[in-house]
């Protein structure tokens, strides 16, 4: 009985101490929570002022303006090789011989079958005459008449086939002289001495020229959703791996209506004429090309990721009195757009500036689109300002000239939020980018 009841007394008093720890824990997490203070901080960007260009960027490969490919109609082996690469060469000059022996023994064997032929001519002509007194004196019949003038016929047909035939049999064995019919430069060399090529299905190229490599092209693909804003004339500048802190230039001479589908993306080929009087651009060199659509001088410029900043509800809340206060006498249509535009709810449920961001095809040009951008006014309290938006580079966006937001002012780009040492919650980053404020409509 005693021992019974001191495990009872146990057992409560074991009960009693766990409640009593618990309490301890609920009281301490109440004082901390109670005591931390949480804080906010931005990230910021500086808005500045200076000159803005707006481009759709592509690549593209050099290409010479006009290039021949050079081949042979004859199939046989290759004799001689007078020229190399990069050859200058001019109109007509000799760029490498076949063998000759079999079309030169072509060239005799015609040569004899038509003497043949023709020996055969002149005899029936001779046989006709004297066929024709006989048959006008009556001494031949009409039958020996008529096979005379028949033989006389073959034979000129004979003639005539023989003389086409060693014409042929010339005119391959000219095919032996491969010649260049333009002046140029010899960019590529397919064969070598000895070599044997085969022209009974097509012809084999051996050389290729390039016309004139003082003036090339680049063949660009641009994609559809780009390609409605270039217009031929458009100036365009360009940079290659081989020079890569030279900017060179060029003019768009030619959009082509083909289109092609690389990587499930249609795209179109864009013809831009390039000057290469220095001789520094080479056939065949990857190009990074900016089409040069609108610029715009000395204009107050933002980064695009202030635009594009996405607040958190505490910011829209704080700013929500003051913004409602400043619109407060207009429409109220027009208000619940900019509250819409404000808060990243538009009627399509998404928001967001869509400027480029630095994207690698370029940005379009955006002209006086809404958007928002966050700052601190003086006594460090947190604001925003409505703006109207220009042209757009991708990474900086033109700014109309507004009271509130002027060059060498501080705009958030980003929130953090932390609580201090005595809370345990780790760093938290708000997005600054995605659909929100800075959208534009």
């Amino acid at each position: 009985m005693k021992n019974s009841i001191i495990k009872v007394l146990k057992s409560k008093f074991f009960i009693s101490s766990v409640i009593i720890v618990l309490l301890a824990i609920t009281g301490f997490w109440y004082y901390s929570s109670s005591n931390s203070d949480k804080k906010v901080q931005y990230k910021f960007v500086k808005v500045d002022q200076g000159d803005l260009v707006s481009v759709v960027s592509s690549t593209g490969t050099l290409n010479a303006v006009t290039t021949v490919q050079i081949g042979t109609q004859v199939s046989g082996t290759i004799a001689r090789i007078l020229v190399d690469f990069n050859k200058k060469v001019h109109k007509g000059q000799l760029l490498a011989m076949l063998d000759t022996t079999l079309l030169s023994a072509s060239v005799r064997d015609a040569q004899n079958a038509y003497e043949k032929a023709v020996a055969q001519y002149e005899y029936s002509q001779k046989d006709f005459k004297r066929a024709d007194g006989l048959f006008k004196k009556n001494l031949a019949s009409q039958s020996d008449y008529d096979l005379v003038e028949y033989n006389l016929k073959n034979a000129k047909t004979s003639m005539r086939s023989a003389k086409a035939n060693l014409d042929k049999t010339k005119i391959n064995l000219n095919y032996a002289y491969v010649t260049t019919p333009i002046s140029g430069t010899v960019i590529a060399r397919n064969v070598d001495v000895g070599q044997t090529v085969a022209s009974s299905f097509s012809a084999p190229v051996l050389f290729l020229i390039a016309n004139d490599l003082s003036k090339m092209q680049i063949l660009a693909n641009v994609d559809e959703s780009d390609i409605g804003q270039i217009q031929e004339g458009c100036k365009v500048k360009f940079s290659v791996q081989s020079y890569p802190n030279r900017k060179f230039e060029g003019v768009t001479s030619q959009i082509r209506l083909q289109p092609t589908t690389i990587q499930n993306v249609v795209n179109y080929t864009v013809v831009v004429d390039v000057s290469n009087k220095d001789n520094l651009l080479l056939p065949g060199m990857t190009a990074t090309i900016d089409f040069l659509l609108e610029s715009a001088s000395d204009v107050i410029r933002v980064p695009n990721s202030a635009l594009r900043l996405k607040p958190s509800e505490d910011m829209i809340n704080e700013v929500k009195p003051q913004l409602e206060e400043q619109i407060k006498d207009l429409p109220d249509s027009t208000k619940q757009k900019i509250m819409q535009r404000l808060t990243g709810v538009t009627k399509k449920g998404q928001g967001g500036f869509s400027g480029g961001g630095g994207s690698k095809k370029g940005a379009a040009t955006v002209h006086n689109k809404s958007a928002f951008l966050w700052y601190l006014d003086a006594n460090g309290k947190l604001n925003v300002a409505q703006v109207k938006t220009g042209i757009t580079d991708g990474q900086l966006t033109e700014i109309l000239p507004t009271d509130k937001i002027k060059p060498g002012m501080q705009v958030i780009n980003g929130v953090i939020e932390k609580t201090d040492k005595k809370s345990s919650s780790p760093l938290q980053q708000t997005p600054t980018s995605g659909s929100g404020p800075g959208g534009r409509i």
